[in-house]
């Protein structure tokens, strides 16, 4: 039978956000029989065009008043001025009863900040871009906000991360209604991965946090920044601090909001990443720089944190013009 998706799109949204899923299903369309096909239908919340953030205006095919259809999959696209967008009752209202009557509901990028004024993500696990996640769990406590993960379901909610994990997500609904064939072929006519390794935080910038102040922790996170292959145990860092190891951790933890030896590991895998960016010395060399006690650790941080490996990170981020070892690109790693 067909499938009805609905894209609902605010003003001001990314256009990818609306175009990479809707490209999924219409791919699609090309390897599955008439009677299975996807039916793809742009929702305005506004009467009239909409601008998306980079100046493309892109005519809906409803307004949402007027669409009262009973979707298999309604999707909420976000963009840049979304999260700060407050929206009528009527809509609020709209989008309650759409995403009830609707097989599968959801939203792309920070198109989840849409959902969750309208009561719909208390008590659900769901993503959102990166940068916005911060600020997503202060607009809506009561939901668990999973900033590392490219597209988390609860039930039949599907929210995904920034932009392009709009296109991950709707790999992943289309195999779970055509099978991972059909959804491997429409990633090969995409020229994508029809699954990515690792988390958002691959692509997020390094995220240390500082104290902005003079303090004895800005003072340690310092320390820790100048001297990240050196000893960074407690004990040490308490006497950089000038205080006793409990009191020091205890207060760390509290100004920094996570652990001395969480912020060492941090420290050490951004300076590692920052590394691996520039330049193409061996695996081994930039670990002994950056305070792992060997490669092999480096690799375990890595694929902890990021859900990669260091050569995984290069490949994916490395300059183009990097400087390689006189060796290979391959040597020691």
């Amino acid at each position: 039978m067909t499938r009805h998706i609905g894209i609902v799109c605010p003003q001001g949204a990314q256009a990818l956000d609306i175009s990479g899923p809707l490209d999924v299903f219409a791919e699609a369309n090309r390897f599955i029989c008439a009677s299975d096909q996807y039916c793809l239908t742009v929702i305005g919340i506004e009467p009239g065009p909409i601008r998306c953030s980079n100046g493309v205006l892109l005519q809906p095919h409803r307004y949402y008043a007027d669409a009262c259809d009973s979707f298999d999959l309604l999707l909420v696209a976000g963009g840049p001025s979304v999260p700060d967008q407050k929206f009528s009752d009527d809509f609020a209202q709209w989008l309650r009863l759409a995403s009830d009557r609707a097989r599968r509901f959801g939203s792309i990028c920070n198109g989840a900040f849409v959902l969750a004024r309208a009561g719909l993500l208390a008590g659900r696990n769901v993503t959102t871009h990166w940068n916005d996640a911060p600020a997503l769990s202060e607009l809506c406590p009561d939901a668990n906000v999973q900033a590392d993960r490219l597209y988390v379901c609860d039930d039949k909610l599907y929210t995904s991360a920034g932009v392009t994990a709009g296109i991950d997500l709707a790999l992943y609904l289309l195999a779970l209604d055509h099978g991972q064939d059909i959804a491997l072929n429409v990633a090969k006519r995409l020229v994508v991965f029809v699954q990515r390794s690792g988390g958002q935080s691959q692509f997020s910038p390094h995220l240390m946090p500082f104290i902005d102040h003079d303090s004895p922790i800005a003072l340690v996170q310092q320390h820790v920044l100048a001297c990240l292959d050196g000893d960074l145990g407690v004990q040490t860092l308490a006497r950089v601090a000038r205080m006793s190891p409990r009191n020091f951790a205890r207060v760390f933890s509290r100004e920094a909001k996570m652990t001395p030896a969480e912020f060492v590991e941090r420290a050490r895998m951004d300076a590692a990443r920052k590394r691996l960016e520039r330049d193409r010395r061996p695996l081994k060399t930039i670990a002994a720089e950056c305070g792992f006690r060997d490669g092999q650790h480096m690799r375990d941080v890595f694929r902890r944190r990021l859900g990669v490996s260091p050569q995984q990170y290069r490949l994916s981020f490395g300059a183009v013009n990097a400087t390689r070892p006189r060796t290979g690109i391959n040597s020691n790693e």
